[in-house]
């Protein structure tokens, strides 16, 4: 299975990769998003290190009943050769109606079929207050007008 853009990556293919990604992650289908990543795909995220594409649907599923009303934006930082670094920044709220926003970098690596074999997250969470919101689009994917970090100073 081929998942273009292929690397070597340009800086508009980057960019693709990066928003396809955040799409995927805004859809919060487990199963969807698992085949962005090779069968064997290692993680790290936070202190959880799995490993395959079984527990990264199992990881997924529990992040997003727990991770109510997220939203996510991913930004290009860096690229080499079929290496991509991105930040990003979501918003959720948890069952009793209390808002993050988690902060957080990610290094991707990529097979030579444009599946992520490799994943590596470091993430914050900070609370916010309902006013303090800044996504507020329908849940889904972000609209192409809406602001990327960097325009909303994150």
């Amino acid at each position: 299975m081929s998942r273009p853009p292929l690397p070597p990556f340009t800086e508009e293919t980057a960019k693709q990769k990066v928003r396809m990604a955040e799409d995927g992650w805004n859809s919060r289908d487990p199963e969807k998003v698992s085949l962005a990543y090779t069968p064997d795909s290692k993680w790290r995220n936070r202190a959880e290190i799995f490993q395959g594409r079984e527990n990264i649907v199992s990881f997924l599923t529990r992040k997003w009943q727990k991770e109510i009303e997220y939203r996510l934006i991913k930004e290009l930082w860096a690229f080499h050769e079929n290496r991509i670094a991105v930040r990003f920044a979501y918003e959720y709220s948890d069952d009793s109606g209390n808002w993050f926003r988690a902060y957080g970098n990610e290094n991707w690596e990529f097979d030579e079929d444009g599946l992520m074999r490799h994943r590596v997250a470091s993430i914050n969470d900070k609370p916010i207050t309902n006013a303090e919101r800044l996504f507020h689009w329908p849940l889904g994917r972000r609209p192409d007008d809406h602001s990327g970090l960097s325009e909303l100073g994150l």
